[in-house]
């Protein structure tokens, strides 16, 4: 498997993650977005960067059940979301 498949799986992998969230959580982000600005995006980007700080220097401390795959695909899920933002405007 080529790298850009590989790309294009793991891009399939965040949209049903993305869909399974914003039913369960409607689209908090969004409305957050629309009421506080792009800072609300830098902060849930910057608490996940910490978070995968965290997990990469302590790799035991998972005890949360969200390891740095987790973590990855929310600040990826995180970025495209505020590009929606952005765009939508």
């Amino acid at each position: 498997m080529t790298n850009v498949e590989k790309f294009k799986n793991i891009a399939n992998e965040l949209c049903e993650l993305y869909e399974a969230k914003n039913k369960a959580y409607a689209n908090s982000f969004g409305d957050t977005y629309k009421k506080l600005g792009i800072i609300s995006a830098v902060t849930r980007i910057s608490d996940k960067y910490n978070r995968l700080c965290n997990l990469a220097t302590n790799p035991d401390i998972d005890n949360l059940g969200e390891s740095i795959e987790d973590t990855l695909k929310d600040l990826a899920s995180y970025s495209i979301m505020t590009l929606i933002e952005l765009r939508n405007k």
